[in-house]
């Protein structure tokens, strides 16, 4: 049911914990299937330098998490932007057509944590 990649990052997820005082945060939410994910980044001359996560949820959320960080560690906020759900299960080698949610919602919280980011910046 599971391929390899998402095995791997189950049981061994990359990235995982919490930055005090991030420089953006997102958290989303599935309500039909309880998955919560947190994402927190830190930002130095517009280069996501650091990001960390944190996930209740299914083998699929959580693997969907570690592989999002992973993807936008090192890159520009513009590069981070970019990441999509599809990117996500691309990199994870496939997951199931009812796990799907969790691609989107790694997405979904990479992009509140950076306008999360974008909003404290542009309030300076």
């Amino acid at each position: 049911m599971y391929t390899e990649k998402v095995m791997e990052h189950f049981m061994n997820p990359h990235n995982v914990g919490v930055i005090e005082n991030p420089d953006g945060y997102g958290k989303v939410g599935n309500p039909s299937c309880g998955d919560i994910m947190e994402i927190f980044i830190k930002v130095d001359n517009g280069i996501l330098t650091d990001v960390k996560f944190r996930t209740f949820g299914c083998a699929s959320a959580i693997a969907s998490s570690s592989i999002s960080t992973d993807l936008i560690i090192g890159k520009t906020v513009e590069e981070a932007l970019q990441v999509t759900n599809k990117a996500v299960v691309e990199a994870l080698g496939g997951l199931p057509a009812v796990k799907m949610h969790c691609s989107v919602l790694a997405e979904e919280a990479i992009k509140n944590a950076i306008e999360d980011y974008m909003s404290k910046r542009d309030a300076k």
